[in-house]
């Protein structure tokens, strides 16, 4: 770690590991944020469109529609920053068929079922270490690797830095596990604080803060954009899921990580709050765009299926398909209780006028794939 850097720091101070090396222990939130027009204007930029996409998901009749895909969008592109390969059809492919075409596929379904698991758990209670751990552990289940165990703070020193960097040569020194335990502490004080703050000043505060301090061995980054969505919906900012922000920070990655090391190598909060309202004014704005295509195409496919006098099971497996682009019979008989045969037909019928196409070229086990929706959900 390059010490100079850290030395002079506003945002924390050094410490010493262990080992004798060098680690950066965030000062405890909220930091000394300066305030200028353009945060306010980024601010009230921000509020406003995530107000436009929360506003469409209230008026949807079935906001599941836009749910499904955008949670499963979020869960890729955080995990992709994170170096998976899989796409988001990979995804929608191994959770119709269990086929794994990627090997990290499975990473990605983890964020689906955290991000899940927390929501639920949020009916219940509020954001703590706790809930944070649990979260941890379905993330992390089986494909942790190491020899700690998932949904454990750590116990060792971890750094960050390029592949195959040590110690002595990392970017980034979180702090060793003492300073970590107080400084999760202070974090959770903060977290569950009423602070006289916007909202989404505040999710910035602490999405830095639990990177800075990096408790787990692995699946910080992850976990940490995890965390942004759960606080907005658990605060009634977000009360559904329909926000992916990690698609800014993973198209726009080197700035993402700048940003971060320099608010604790120079105390820069304002810069990484602004690039923060940046990605919640961009993402908003994205995923309404995309949230009009899909109902119009939806609208578009329900008056085909009417004019062509299709059986009812087609228009309900039209609707299924908005959720799940990529499907197989038996998953979708499964979802709309239906019989094999009636979804069998369906499906026939919606490939001959277009809508669905088979693409495993098999007698049985066939795979459907909803190319015009899967392209809006993929396109960049």
């Amino acid at each position: 770690m390059d010490i100079e850097s850290f030395r002079n720091s506003k945002a924390g101070q050094l410490v010493k590991t262990a080992g004798g090396c060098w680690a950066f222990v965030p000062n405890p939130l909220p930091p000394d944020l300066p305030w200028d027009d353009e945060v306010a204007s980024l601010l009230s930029h921000a509020s406003h469109s995530l107000g436009g996409l929360v506003g469409l998901g209230e008026t949807l009749p079935n906001p599941h529609l836009l749910i499904y895909p955008f949670v499963r969008r979020e869960a890729v592109l955080s995990s992709r920053i994170e170096g998976t390969q899989s796409s988001l059809s990979d995804l929608f492919l191994f959770e119709a068929a269990h086929i794994e075409k990627q090997r990290d596929v499975k990473e990605v379904k983890n964020y689906v079922l955290a991000l899940d698991h927390g929501m639920k758990r949020l009916e219940k209670t509020e954001l703590n270490l706790k809930l944070i751990q649990e979260i941890h552990e379905i993330l992390m289940h089986g494909v942790w690797q190491g020899s700690a165990h998932p949904g454990e703070f750590r116990r060792v020193q971890n750094w960050i830095g390029p592949a195959g960097c040590s110690l002595l040569n990392a970017t980034y020194v979180p702090p060793p596990v003492k300073e970590m335990t107080r400084a999760l502490h202070d974090f959770e004080n903060f977290l569950r604080s009423k602070e006289d703050m916007p909202t989404l000043v505040k999710i910035s505060l602490l999405h830095y803060q639990f990177e800075a301090i990096h408790p787990f061995i692995d699946g910080n980054g992850r976990l940490g954009r995890l965390l942004i969505i759960l606080y907005l919906h658990q605060v009634k900012l977000l009360p559904k899921p329909l926000l992916y922000i990690s698609a800014f920070f993973e198209k726009y990655r080197r700035e993402y990580y700048e940003h971060l090391l320099q608010v604790s190598q120079k105390a820069l909060w304002q810069a990484w709050v602004k690039y923060f309202f940046r990605a919640i004014i961009t993402q908003s704005e994205d995923a309404l765009e995309r949230a009009r295509e899909l109902v119009n195409l939806q609208t578009t496919y329900r008056k085909t299926v009417h004019e062509k006098q299709l059986s009812p099971s087609a228009g309900r497996v039209v609707d299924l398909i908005f959720q799940r682009p990529v499907i197989n019979i038996n998953s979708a008989a499964d979802v709309l209780k239906l019989t094999f045969p009636a979804v069998s037909k369906a499906m026939k019928q919606l490939e001959d006028i277009g809508l669905l196409r088979e693409t495993t070229g098999q007698k049985r086990n066939m795979v459907y794939v909803a190319q015009e929706i899967l392209d809006i959900l993929e396109k960049e």
